[in-house]
């Protein structure tokens, strides 16, 4: 896990908020919160807004810029996705666009996670089909998308698309550091392991629960970061007045 810096505070301050804009002195107070000094905090405001990660406005406040709010999104996604039922179907995407830049390329495999795709082989990506979401332009310009029912085991093809004994075994540990954290009543502790629990459910590739492992660790670890969020937001509505 990150230790807490001015810019991380900060960032997922911003990231958990509604819309993600916020003045100055509520984010000098979360600082406050975690031991960062005001001006240690009004510096990293300044140097992230120079590096194109926040958007200071007229009035002040800072907010995401368009890059981390497409983030923002996808988090949110990742918290409380959007699904449907589960016939069988995979949704397969093959690479067909000729002469590719490298930067065309590498567009396209982050679009591919962000949809929560895997690569069966170089060009051939696929996953079951039951998530609700827009495919990008990097993906269907360079990309013909076919839906089909691959023969044999779905969940031995999915144990194989993706580690999920891997990823169970860090959310579990990263349920029982969010416990720890609470039941000791340390905030930063709690802070610290919310963002990387945030971070994980990112990689959760989010398949129908027929493809799973018993005991699928998921929808704890998300209940764990939402009771975090609901006691940061009392938190910082008492210390900030939000």
């Amino acid at each position: 896990m990150r230790p807490l810096t001015a810019r991380s505070i900060v960032l997922s301050t911003l990231l958990g908020h509604h819309p993600p804009a916020l003045p100055v002195r509520a984010l000098v107070r979360v600082g406050e919160l975690f031991g960062i000094a005001e001006g240690t905090v009004r510096v990293a405001l300044s140097r992230m807004a120079a590096a194109g990660d926040l958007l200071q406005r007229p009035d002040g406040s800072y907010a995401l810029t368009e890059r981390l709010l497409a983030r923002q999104a996808r988090q949110d996604d990742s918290r409380s996705p959007s699904t449907r039922d589960w016939h069988g179907q995979w949704e397969i995407a093959v690479v067909t666009a000729e002469r590719r830049a490298a930067a065309d390329r590498g567009a396209l495999r982050q679009a591919m996670a962000a949809l929560r795709l895997a690569e069966l082989r170089e060009g051939t990506w696929l996953r079951p089909a039951n998530l609700v979401r827009v495919r990008p332009a990097v993906v269907t310009g360079q990309c013909t998308l076919l839906t089909g029912v691959p023969e044999g085991d779905p969940a031995a093809l999915a144990a194989a698309l993706w580690d999920l004994d891997g990823w169970a075994q860090r959310a579990r540990a990263l349920t029982a550091a969010a416990d720890a954290a609470e039941e000791a009543g340390d905030l930063a502790r709690r802070f610290t392991v919310a963002a990387a629990a945030l971070r994980h459910l990112l990689a959760d590739p989010l398949l129908p629960d027929e493809l799973l492992p018993g005991g699928w660790p998921g929808a704890a670890l998300r209940d764990r970061y939402a009771a975090f969020e609901a006691d940061l937001r009392a938190v910082l509505r008492h210390h900030t007045a939000l």
